[in-house]
């Protein structure tokens, strides 16, 4: 099924008579028509390792194809990089990745970007140091907070919450408290294009003075939930994931605000968002920007499907441009 736009002049004539003459002009009427593709395709990544997004995806493209008239369809990349590479193929039109990766799209292909993700209110958040070992890299004794979005209670120190309120997760702060790691210190860190995983913590740890190639241990681990995992189970001293993973783990680590404590925050690092290409027409662009963006409120199984597809609570289409470009600064750092 085709949707097509039609923009139509409109013709005029006009009929003078002057002193005994006459003329007259007519404007043929014009038209454009700008066809929608018959389907589009959307890329995406796991939030959390192991998630069957497959099955997920569902409710999200039916609900896009009921509403745009187009077949829409998802598929699951195997990491952010590819979602670009898609979009760059023309193999999906549509990719709703991380922040450095709408940065590639926006740069390589020109893509647009259309949405930013809204986790609990926020579109930026810090990557978090934990550690096992609060007596080295905590100044003061380690407090409760309460994570309000899970109503969980977690352990922090250094002042970067407030004891008994609400914790904010906002960076940086605490950081000083990085040129505590000694030499050989075993890290758990993400693979190098994550950025809270990995981009983040390694720039914070260069900036405190450590030498993050040969000055520590790298622990290699995939996904947020098993860097907390590491620091958990002892593999590692300290870990970093995003604001705050811990939650991913309190089933099967039910003592985790006991044994990991975050002890520093880095700078805010941009959620991701939705890029589309631009070779898709602009008000189908327009249309599916709106539905996306109104997705989450658009009934109770949507708000429970969006986190669980990607961890968000909301998109909004107040994409600040600024910090995806700032992000692409950092990442520039790491393209080698």
């Amino acid at each position: 099924m085709r949707k097509s736009l039609l923009i139509a002049g409109v013709a005029a004539t006009a009929a003078l008579t002057l002193a005994g003459c006459s003329s007259s002009s007519d404007t043929a009427s014009t038209e454009e028509v700008t066809e929608w593709p018959e389907s589009i395709t959307i890329s995406l990544v796991p939030s959390v390792e192991g998630e069957d997004l497959a099955e997920a995806l569902d409710p999200l493209t039916t609900y896009l194809s009921d509403n745009l008239g187009i077949e829409v369809n998802g598929v699951v990349a195997t990491d952010y990089a590819a979602t670009v590479e898609a979009l760059g193929a023309d193999q999906a039109q549509v990719i709703i990745t991380d922040a450095g990766s709408l940065y590639n799209a926006t740069e390589r292909y020109d893509a647009e970007l259309v949405l930013r993700d809204v986790r609990f209110g926020a579109t930026s958040y810090a990557s978090v140091a934990f550690t096992n070992n609060p007596d080295k890299y905590c100044a003061d004794e380690p407090v409760m907070s309460t994570y309000a979005a899970s109503d969980i209670e977690l352990s922090y120190c250094n002042g970067i919450e407030a004891a008994g309120e609400a914790a904010m997760g906002q960076g940086a702060a605490g950081l000083d408290s990085l040129a505590e790691i000694s030499d050989g210190t075993m890290v758990a860190l993400q693979a190098a294009t994550s950025p809270a995983g990995y981009q983040y913590p390694v720039v914070a740890m260069r900036e405190a003075g450590i030498d993050t190639d040969a000055g520590i241990t790298q622990v290699p681990v995939e996904g947020n939930n098993n860097a907390v995992l590491a620091v958990y189970n002892d593999d590692a001293e300290i870990g970093f994931a995003y604001w705050d993973a811990r939650t991913t783990v309190t089933e099967e680590a039910p003592d985790i605000a006991d044994k990991v404590v975050a002890f520093a925050y880095t700078d805010m690092i941009p959620n991701g968002g939705v890029a589309v290409s631009n070779t898709l027409p602009a008000d189908l662009v327009t249309d599916l920007t709106e539905l996306m963006d109104g997705y989450a409120d658009s009934s109770e199984e949507a708000a429970s499907v969006m986190f669980d597809l990607v961890g968000l609570s909301d998109w909004t289409s107040e994409t600040a441009e600024d910090e995806i470009a700032r992000y692409g600064e950092i990442l520039a750092q790491f393209s080698n």
